[in-house]
Protein backbone atom coordinates (compact mmCIF):
# COMPACT_ATOMS: atom_id res chain seq x y z
CA UNK A 1 0.00 0.00 0.00
CA UNK A 2 1.29 3.43 -0.93
CA UNK A 3 2.40 5.78 1.82
CA UNK A 4 0.42 8.98 1.30
CA UNK A 5 -0.40 11.87 3.59
CA UNK A 6 -2.70 14.02 1.47
CA UNK A 7 -4.78 13.14 -1.59
CA UNK A 8 -6.73 15.31 -4.02
CA UNK A 9 -9.82 13.44 -5.18
CA UNK A 10 -11.88 14.08 -8.32
CA UNK A 11 -15.25 14.29 -6.60
CA UNK A 12 -18.77 14.44 -8.03
CA UNK A 13 -20.74 14.08 -4.81
CA UNK A 14 -22.41 10.89 -6.01
CA UNK A 15 -22.34 7.52 -4.29
CA UNK A 16 -19.11 6.25 -5.83
CA UNK A 17 -16.89 9.24 -5.10
CA UNK A 18 -18.46 9.79 -1.67
CA UNK A 19 -17.57 6.21 -0.75
CA UNK A 20 -14.09 6.71 -2.23
CA UNK A 21 -13.60 9.81 -0.07
CA UNK A 22 -14.34 7.92 3.14
CA UNK A 23 -12.47 4.82 1.93
CA UNK A 24 -9.30 6.84 1.32
CA UNK A 25 -9.46 8.22 4.85
CA UNK A 26 -10.08 4.85 6.51
CA UNK A 27 -7.68 2.88 4.31
CA UNK A 28 -4.74 5.26 3.99
CA UNK A 29 -5.23 7.37 7.11
CA UNK A 30 -4.65 10.44 4.95
CA UNK A 31 -6.20 13.84 4.52
CA UNK A 32 -8.43 14.23 1.48
CA UNK A 33 -9.06 17.38 -0.52
CA UNK A 34 -11.86 17.17 -3.07
CA UNK A 35 -12.12 18.85 -6.45
CA UNK A 36 -15.45 19.12 -8.27
CA UNK A 37 -15.36 20.43 -11.84
CA UNK A 38 -18.18 22.53 -13.25
CA UNK A 39 -17.98 21.75 -16.96
CA UNK A 40 -21.44 23.01 -17.78
CA UNK A 41 -23.27 19.83 -16.85
CA UNK A 42 -26.94 20.30 -16.00
CA UNK A 43 -26.44 19.58 -12.33
CA UNK A 44 -26.84 21.61 -9.16
CA UNK A 45 -23.44 21.71 -7.48
CA UNK A 46 -24.46 24.01 -4.64
CA UNK A 47 -24.39 21.28 -1.99
CA UNK A 48 -21.28 19.42 -3.14
CA UNK A 49 -18.79 21.32 -0.97
CA UNK A 50 -20.86 20.82 2.18
CA UNK A 51 -21.32 17.10 1.48
CA UNK A 52 -17.59 16.61 0.90
CA UNK A 53 -16.72 18.30 4.19
CA UNK A 54 -19.34 16.31 6.10
CA UNK A 55 -17.97 13.09 4.62
CA UNK A 56 -14.50 13.91 5.91
CA UNK A 57 -12.69 16.12 3.41
CA UNK A 58 -10.36 18.72 4.92
CA UNK A 59 -11.08 21.10 2.04
CA UNK A 60 -13.42 21.07 -0.93
CA UNK A 61 -12.89 22.92 -4.21
CA UNK A 62 -15.72 23.53 -6.66
CA UNK A 63 -14.07 24.85 -9.81
CA UNK A 64 -15.86 26.74 -12.58
CA UNK A 65 -14.03 25.41 -15.64
CA UNK A 66 -16.68 26.10 -18.26
CA UNK A 67 -14.89 28.72 -20.36
CA UNK A 68 -11.52 27.02 -20.01
CA UNK A 69 -13.07 23.71 -21.10
CA UNK A 70 -14.70 25.21 -24.18
CA UNK A 71 -11.81 27.48 -25.20
CA UNK A 72 -8.75 25.32 -24.49
CA UNK A 73 -10.05 21.80 -25.00
CA UNK A 74 -13.29 21.57 -27.00
CA UNK A 75 -12.41 24.22 -29.58
CA UNK A 76 -8.91 22.91 -30.42
CA UNK A 77 -10.46 19.47 -30.84
CA UNK A 78 -13.21 20.88 -33.08
CA UNK A 79 -10.64 22.78 -35.15
CA UNK A 80 -9.08 19.40 -35.81
CA UNK A 81 -12.36 17.85 -37.06
CA UNK A 82 -11.92 15.11 -34.46
CA UNK A 83 -14.37 12.23 -34.56
CA UNK A 84 -13.63 8.77 -33.15
CA UNK A 85 -14.44 5.78 -35.36
CA UNK A 86 -16.23 8.15 -37.74
CA UNK A 87 -19.11 8.79 -35.32
CA UNK A 88 -18.24 9.77 -31.72
CA UNK A 89 -17.50 13.44 -31.04
CA UNK A 90 -15.39 12.66 -27.95
CA UNK A 91 -17.50 14.45 -25.34
CA UNK A 92 -16.27 12.42 -22.36
CA UNK A 93 -12.72 11.99 -23.63
CA UNK A 94 -11.98 15.71 -23.95
CA UNK A 95 -13.07 16.54 -20.40
CA UNK A 96 -10.64 14.20 -18.64
CA UNK A 97 -7.36 16.02 -19.35
CA UNK A 98 -8.77 19.27 -17.96
CA UNK A 99 -10.02 17.58 -14.78
CA UNK A 100 -6.65 15.89 -14.37
CA UNK A 101 -4.80 19.17 -14.89
CA UNK A 102 -6.86 20.85 -12.20
CA UNK A 103 -6.26 17.92 -9.84
CA UNK A 104 -2.53 18.43 -10.35
CA UNK A 105 -2.79 22.20 -9.86
CA UNK A 106 -4.62 21.76 -6.55
CA UNK A 107 -2.26 18.99 -5.45
CA UNK A 108 0.65 21.40 -5.91
CA UNK A 109 -1.20 24.17 -4.08
CA UNK A 110 -2.16 21.92 -1.17
CA UNK A 111 1.14 20.06 -0.91
CA UNK A 112 -0.53 16.74 -1.67
CA UNK A 113 1.50 13.71 -2.65
CA UNK A 114 -1.26 11.86 -4.53
CA UNK A 115 -4.41 12.29 -6.60
CA UNK A 116 -7.33 9.87 -6.86
CA UNK A 117 -10.15 9.19 -9.29
CA UNK A 118 -13.29 7.08 -9.41
CA UNK A 119 -12.81 5.44 -12.81
CA UNK A 120 -13.24 1.67 -12.97
CA UNK A 121 -10.60 -0.82 -14.07
CA UNK A 122 -12.57 -1.67 -17.21
CA UNK A 123 -12.96 1.72 -18.80
CA UNK A 124 -11.02 4.36 -20.69
CA UNK A 125 -11.22 7.09 -18.05
CA UNK A 126 -8.63 5.50 -15.74
CA UNK A 127 -6.17 5.66 -18.63
CA UNK A 128 -7.05 9.25 -19.52
CA UNK A 129 -6.70 10.53 -15.96
CA UNK A 130 -3.46 8.73 -15.29
CA UNK A 131 -1.76 9.49 -18.60
CA UNK A 132 -2.48 13.17 -17.96
CA UNK A 133 -1.00 13.00 -14.46
CA UNK A 134 2.02 11.10 -15.83
CA UNK A 135 2.61 13.91 -18.30
CA UNK A 136 2.03 16.84 -15.94
CA UNK A 137 3.29 15.57 -12.59
CA UNK A 138 5.07 12.21 -12.83
CA UNK A 139 6.11 12.48 -9.18
CA UNK A 140 2.50 12.36 -7.93
CA UNK A 141 1.04 9.02 -6.94
CA UNK A 142 -2.30 8.04 -8.45
CA UNK A 143 -4.81 6.05 -6.42
CA UNK A 144 -7.52 4.15 -8.30
CA UNK A 145 -9.79 2.57 -5.64
CA UNK A 146 -11.69 0.44 -8.14
CA UNK A 147 -8.43 -1.42 -8.79
CA UNK A 148 -7.70 -1.86 -5.08
CA UNK A 149 -10.82 -2.35 -2.98
CA UNK A 150 -13.30 -5.23 -2.69
CA UNK A 151 -16.44 -3.09 -3.03
CA UNK A 152 -17.34 -4.53 -6.40
CA UNK A 153 -21.12 -4.06 -6.44
CA UNK A 154 -23.76 -1.40 -5.88
CA UNK A 155 -24.91 -3.37 -2.82
CA UNK A 156 -21.41 -3.28 -1.33
CA UNK A 157 -21.12 0.45 -1.94
CA UNK A 158 -24.48 1.11 -0.31
CA UNK A 159 -23.52 -0.99 2.71
CA UNK A 160 -20.23 0.91 3.10
CA UNK A 161 -22.04 4.23 2.80
CA UNK A 162 -24.62 3.23 5.39
CA UNK A 163 -21.95 2.01 7.79
CA UNK A 164 -20.09 5.33 7.59
CA UNK A 165 -23.12 7.62 7.63
CA UNK A 166 -22.84 8.75 4.00
CA UNK A 167 -26.24 9.92 2.67
CA UNK A 168 -27.60 7.63 -0.03
CA UNK A 169 -30.03 8.83 -2.67
CA UNK A 170 -33.23 6.81 -2.83
CA UNK A 171 -33.37 7.29 -6.62
CA UNK A 172 -32.31 4.27 -8.63
CA UNK A 173 -29.76 5.03 -11.35
CA UNK A 174 -30.63 3.27 -14.58
CA UNK A 175 -27.38 4.17 -16.34
CA UNK A 176 -23.80 5.11 -15.78
CA UNK A 177 -23.81 8.67 -17.11
CA UNK A 178 -21.31 11.40 -17.83
CA UNK A 179 -22.31 14.93 -18.70
CA UNK A 180 -20.73 18.26 -19.54
CA UNK A 181 -21.65 21.19 -21.78
CA UNK A 182 -20.63 19.24 -24.88
CA UNK A 183 -22.53 16.02 -24.34
CA UNK A 184 -24.30 13.45 -22.17
CA UNK A 185 -23.41 9.75 -22.32
CA UNK A 186 -25.27 6.63 -21.19
CA UNK A 187 -23.91 3.14 -20.49
CA UNK A 188 -25.23 0.09 -18.64
CA UNK A 189 -28.67 -1.40 -18.06
CA UNK A 190 -30.31 -2.57 -21.31
CA UNK A 191 -27.49 -0.93 -23.31
CA UNK A 192 -25.15 -3.77 -22.24
CA UNK A 193 -26.88 -5.89 -24.88
CA UNK A 194 -26.37 -4.34 -28.35
CA UNK A 195 -29.55 -6.11 -29.44
CA UNK A 196 -31.72 -3.97 -27.14
CA UNK A 197 -33.24 -0.70 -28.22
CA UNK A 198 -32.37 2.14 -25.80
CA UNK A 199 -35.01 3.05 -23.24
CA UNK A 200 -36.70 6.43 -23.74
CA UNK A 201 -34.97 7.75 -20.61
CA UNK A 202 -31.75 7.95 -22.64
CA UNK A 203 -33.10 11.23 -23.97
CA UNK A 204 -31.81 13.81 -21.50
CA UNK A 205 -30.84 16.62 -23.86
CA UNK A 206 -32.32 15.88 -27.29
CA UNK A 207 -36.02 15.46 -27.93
CA UNK A 208 -36.97 12.24 -29.76
CA UNK A 209 -37.07 12.73 -33.52
CA UNK A 210 -40.81 12.04 -33.45
CA UNK A 211 -41.34 15.03 -31.15
CA UNK A 212 -39.13 17.45 -33.06
CA UNK A 213 -40.83 20.40 -34.83
CA UNK A 214 -42.29 19.80 -38.28
CA UNK A 215 -40.87 23.12 -39.45
CA UNK A 216 -37.12 23.56 -40.07
CA UNK A 217 -35.09 26.26 -38.36
CA UNK A 218 -32.32 28.17 -40.16
CA UNK A 219 -29.37 29.61 -38.25
CA UNK A 220 -26.00 31.14 -39.14
CA UNK A 221 -22.72 30.25 -37.51
CA UNK A 222 -19.66 32.51 -37.87
CA UNK A 223 -16.12 31.12 -37.67
CA UNK A 224 -12.73 32.77 -37.23
CA UNK A 225 -9.61 30.69 -37.89
CA UNK A 226 -11.63 27.51 -37.38
CA UNK A 227 -13.37 28.52 -34.13
CA UNK A 228 -17.09 29.31 -33.96
CA UNK A 229 -17.53 32.85 -32.62
CA UNK A 230 -21.13 33.92 -33.27
CA UNK A 231 -24.62 32.47 -33.67
CA UNK A 232 -27.12 34.39 -35.79
CA UNK A 233 -24.72 37.32 -35.80
CA UNK A 234 -24.39 37.50 -32.01
CA UNK A 235 -20.86 37.04 -30.70
CA UNK A 236 -20.66 34.75 -27.71
CA UNK A 237 -17.97 33.36 -25.44
CA UNK A 238 -16.93 29.76 -26.25
CA UNK A 239 -18.99 28.24 -23.43
CA UNK A 240 -22.02 30.45 -24.08
CA UNK A 241 -21.91 29.61 -27.78
CA UNK A 242 -21.94 25.86 -27.13
CA UNK A 243 -24.80 26.22 -24.67
CA UNK A 244 -26.83 28.33 -27.12
CA UNK A 245 -26.34 25.77 -29.89
CA UNK A 246 -27.27 22.99 -27.48
CA UNK A 247 -30.71 24.52 -27.00
CA UNK A 248 -31.27 24.98 -30.73
CA UNK A 249 -30.09 21.51 -31.68
CA UNK A 250 -31.78 19.70 -28.82
CA UNK A 251 -35.27 20.86 -29.72
CA UNK A 252 -34.77 19.41 -33.21
CA UNK A 253 -33.49 16.08 -31.91
CA UNK A 254 -30.00 16.70 -33.27
CA UNK A 255 -26.90 14.99 -31.92
CA UNK A 256 -28.13 11.60 -30.70
CA UNK A 257 -25.88 8.59 -31.35
CA UNK A 258 -26.15 4.90 -30.49
CA UNK A 259 -22.93 3.00 -31.23
CA UNK A 260 -20.65 0.13 -30.30
CA UNK A 261 -17.08 1.39 -30.02
CA UNK A 262 -13.65 -0.05 -29.31
CA UNK A 263 -12.27 0.91 -25.92
CA UNK A 264 -8.55 1.48 -25.59
CA UNK A 265 -8.32 -1.29 -22.97
CA UNK A 266 -9.35 -3.82 -25.61
CA UNK A 267 -13.07 -4.51 -25.32
CA UNK A 268 -16.06 -3.35 -27.28
CA UNK A 269 -18.68 -1.31 -25.45
CA UNK A 270 -22.04 0.15 -26.37
CA UNK A 271 -23.00 3.69 -25.48
CA UNK A 272 -25.63 6.24 -26.29
CA UNK A 273 -24.43 9.81 -26.70
CA UNK A 274 -26.14 13.17 -27.05
CA UNK A 275 -23.97 15.95 -28.51
CA UNK A 276 -26.43 18.57 -29.77
CA UNK A 277 -24.46 21.80 -30.21
CA UNK A 278 -21.25 19.99 -31.02
CA UNK A 279 -22.94 18.25 -33.93
CA UNK A 280 -23.87 21.60 -35.47
CA UNK A 281 -20.34 22.92 -35.01
CA UNK A 282 -18.81 19.80 -36.57
CA UNK A 283 -20.95 19.87 -39.72
CA UNK A 284 -20.82 23.64 -40.21
CA UNK A 285 -17.06 23.69 -39.73
CA UNK A 286 -16.45 20.89 -42.23
CA UNK A 287 -18.71 22.66 -44.70
CA UNK A 288 -16.86 25.98 -44.42
CA UNK A 289 -13.56 24.21 -44.97
CA UNK A 290 -14.87 23.23 -48.41
CA UNK A 291 -14.32 26.77 -49.69
CA UNK A 292 -11.45 27.81 -47.40
CA UNK A 293 -8.98 24.92 -47.37
CA UNK A 294 -6.53 24.12 -50.13
CA UNK A 295 -7.15 20.64 -51.56
CA UNK A 296 -3.79 19.15 -50.53
CA UNK A 297 -3.86 20.73 -47.06
CA UNK A 298 -7.30 19.20 -46.53
CA UNK A 299 -6.06 15.81 -47.74
CA UNK A 300 -3.16 15.79 -45.29
CA UNK A 301 -5.41 17.03 -42.47
CA UNK A 302 -7.98 14.33 -43.19
CA UNK A 303 -5.27 11.66 -43.04
CA UNK A 304 -4.38 12.91 -39.56
CA UNK A 305 -7.97 13.04 -38.24
CA UNK A 306 -8.24 9.33 -37.31
CA UNK A 307 -4.86 9.42 -35.55
CA UNK A 308 -5.64 12.69 -33.77
CA UNK A 309 -9.06 11.39 -32.69
CA UNK A 310 -7.64 8.13 -31.35
CA UNK A 311 -4.98 10.11 -29.50
CA UNK A 312 -7.68 12.12 -27.71
CA UNK A 313 -9.88 9.09 -27.10
CA UNK A 314 -7.00 7.08 -25.66
CA UNK A 315 -5.98 9.80 -23.23
CA UNK A 316 -2.85 11.24 -24.84
CA UNK A 317 -3.93 14.89 -24.81
CA UNK A 318 -0.71 16.00 -23.10
CA UNK A 319 1.51 14.02 -25.47
CA UNK A 320 4.14 15.30 -27.90
CA UNK A 321 2.31 13.72 -30.85
CA UNK A 322 -0.99 15.46 -30.05
CA UNK A 323 0.77 18.78 -29.63
CA UNK A 324 2.59 18.31 -32.94
CA UNK A 325 -0.62 17.36 -34.74
CA UNK A 326 -2.38 20.32 -33.12
CA UNK A 327 0.24 22.67 -34.53
CA UNK A 328 -0.52 21.40 -38.02
CA UNK A 329 -4.28 21.50 -37.46
CA UNK A 330 -4.15 25.10 -36.24
CA UNK A 331 -1.90 26.16 -39.13
CA UNK A 332 -4.40 24.63 -41.56
CA UNK A 333 -7.23 26.59 -39.93
CA UNK A 334 -5.72 30.04 -40.45
CA UNK A 335 -7.95 30.66 -43.48
CA UNK A 336 -11.13 29.04 -42.12
CA UNK A 337 -13.06 32.23 -41.49
CA UNK A 338 -16.58 32.87 -42.69
CA UNK A 339 -20.27 32.19 -42.19
CA UNK A 340 -22.33 29.05 -42.73
CA UNK A 341 -26.12 29.02 -42.96
CA UNK A 342 -27.49 25.78 -41.55
CA UNK A 343 -30.88 24.09 -41.71
CA UNK A 344 -31.94 22.20 -38.55
CA UNK A 345 -34.70 19.67 -39.05
CA UNK A 346 -35.77 16.31 -37.57
CA UNK A 347 -32.36 15.28 -36.25
CA UNK A 348 -30.45 16.55 -39.29
CA UNK A 349 -27.94 19.35 -39.83
CA UNK A 350 -27.79 20.58 -43.43
CA UNK A 351 -25.47 23.43 -44.42
CA UNK A 352 -27.26 25.30 -47.20
CA UNK A 353 -24.99 28.30 -47.84
CA UNK A 354 -21.51 29.44 -46.97
CA UNK A 355 -19.30 32.46 -47.59
CA UNK A 356 -15.79 33.53 -46.64
CA UNK A 357 -13.38 36.40 -47.30
CA UNK A 358 -10.80 33.63 -47.83
CA UNK A 359 -12.82 31.60 -50.30
CA UNK A 360 -10.92 29.58 -52.89
CA UNK A 361 -14.08 29.07 -54.91
CA UNK A 362 -13.84 31.00 -58.19
CA UNK A 363 -17.10 31.54 -60.02
CA UNK A 364 -15.33 32.31 -63.31
CA UNK A 365 -13.57 28.93 -63.18
CA UNK A 366 -16.54 26.90 -61.95
CA UNK A 367 -19.22 28.34 -64.25
CA UNK A 368 -20.67 26.43 -67.19
CA UNK A 369 -20.75 29.70 -69.09
CA UNK A 370 -17.87 31.04 -71.17
CA UNK A 371 -14.74 31.74 -69.10
CA UNK A 372 -11.80 33.81 -70.34
CA UNK A 373 -9.43 32.51 -67.64
CA UNK A 374 -9.70 28.81 -68.55
CA UNK A 375 -8.64 27.22 -71.83
CA UNK A 376 -10.33 23.85 -72.38
CA UNK A 377 -7.47 22.81 -74.66
CA UNK A 378 -5.11 22.76 -71.65
CA UNK A 379 -6.93 19.69 -70.33
CA UNK A 380 -5.58 17.57 -73.20
CA UNK A 381 -1.98 17.79 -71.98
CA UNK A 382 -3.06 17.30 -68.39
CA UNK A 383 -4.93 14.11 -69.29
CA UNK A 384 -2.11 12.86 -71.52
CA UNK A 385 0.51 13.14 -68.78
CA UNK A 386 -1.65 11.79 -65.98
CA UNK A 387 -2.78 8.91 -68.17
CA UNK A 388 0.80 7.93 -69.08
CA UNK A 389 1.11 5.30 -66.36
CA UNK A 390 -2.28 3.81 -67.27
CA UNK A 391 -1.25 3.43 -70.91
CA UNK A 392 2.08 1.94 -69.86
CA UNK A 393 0.37 -0.57 -67.57
CA UNK A 394 -2.13 -1.53 -70.29
CA UNK A 395 0.72 -2.10 -72.76
CA UNK A 396 2.49 -4.41 -70.29
CA UNK A 397 -0.66 -6.52 -69.83
CA UNK A 398 -1.10 -6.75 -73.61
CA UNK A 399 2.50 -8.00 -74.03
CA UNK A 400 2.00 -10.64 -71.36
CA UNK A 401 -1.12 -11.96 -73.07
CA UNK A 402 0.68 -12.45 -76.37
Amino acid sequence: MQNVKKVVLAYSGGLDTSVILKWLITTYGCEVVTMTADLGQAEDLSGVEEKALKTGAVKAYVEDLREEFARDFVFPMMRSAAIYESRYLLGTSIARPLIARRLVDIARREGADAVAHGATGKGNDQVRFEFAVNALAPDLKVIAPWREWDLMSRTALNAFAEKHGIPISSAQKRYSMDANMLHCSFEGSELEDPGNEPHESCHQLCVPIEDAPNTPEFITLDFERGDPVAVNGQRLSPAALIMALNEMAARHGIGRLDMVENRFVGMKCRGVYETPGGTIIYHAHRDLEGICLDREVMAVRDMLVPRYSSTVYNGFWFSPEREAMQAFMDKAQETVTGTVRVKLYKGGVWPVARESPNTLFCHDLATFEECATYDHKDAAGFIRLNGLRLRTFAAMKKRNRQ
